[in-house]
């Protein structure tokens, strides 16, 4: 299993789920595996936190969290990773396979990074927008003729692959890691202050019509998420974007 610091760094963010009942199964699995930060996003139904699905969980529904949007919802975490299946649709995203989320994980946590797992609504999963605040796609392998999983149960077959496939502890008297401390990541908070930043430069140089903004926005979140900044490399950006952007608002001729 993970260890209590790694679980706590593991955020499961639940994006508009319609039946309380598949949040109140999400909250038991989270707990067969020792997870507690559950995020709900815009959910339909008012009283989720009443399921009585959650058996054994009761507890963690009180202590979720809700927000209204996914950016928001995700402002924290340095990783984030869509889930679903590419049955039907094309991710702009790295596809990763279930197996090889772990890996990829267990890095993240070993730097002391938070990691989002996103899951989709019911019907139809994460649509593409909610995947431009994505950084990889990990796809569910199912049945052709059965391409869709209850929410439930995808969000238990993620974490049981993150749980039993977590690489071991170094044994005693191994030789420790000297290598120097990766360079702090980005988070997807800072990621989307740049993104709208950029947005708001482009408006100010007229850069293309406003039918094509929401198209843009999309575009440059994914493009940052794709870079990999680090923290580091935002706040220098974002200094040199903001003094853009204010000669571009404030500029005189004359001058």
């Amino acid at each position: 299993m993970l260890s209590q610091d790694q679980s706590d760094r593991i955020h499961v963010v639940l994006v508009s789920p319609r039946n309380p009942l598949n949040i109140g199964a999400v909250a038991r699995a989270m707990a067969n595996f020792g997870l507690s930060r559950l995020t709900v996003v815009a959910p339909f139904a008012p009283h989720w936190r009443e399921a009585k699905s959650a058996v054994g969980a009761p507890e963690l529904l009180q202590i979720a969290s809700q927000t209204p949007t996914l950016r928001e919802a995700l402002r924290n975490d340095t990783l984030v990773v869509g889930t679903g299946t590419t049955a039907g649709r094309k991710p702009e995203q790295p596809i990763l396979a279930l197996p090889d989320l772990a890996p990829r994980v267990h890095t993240e946590l070993c730097r002391g990074d938070q990691v989002a797992i996103v899951f989709g609504p019911e019907k139809h999963g994460l649509t593409r927008d909610n995947l431009s605040y994505c950084h990889l796609f990990v796809e569910i392998p199912t049945h052709p003729s059965q391409p869709s999983m209850n929410l439930g149960q995808a969000v238990a077959v993620c974490l049981y692959e993150l749980t039993a496939r977590n690489p071991t502890p170094n044994p005693a008297g191994a030789i420790a890691n000297t290598a120097p401390p990766s360079p702090k990541p980005a988070t997807s908070g800072d990621l989307d202050l740049l993104a709208d930043l950029i947005q708001q430069s482009m408006v100010a140089v007229r850069y293309s019509p406003r039918s094509m903004q929401g198209a843009n926005a999309h575009d440059i979140r994914l493009l940052l998420r794709r870079f990999d900044p680090t923290a580091k490399d935002i706040r220098r950006t974002l200094g040199l974007f903001r003094r853009i952007l204010w000669r571009l608002l404030h500029h005189n001729p004359r001058s």
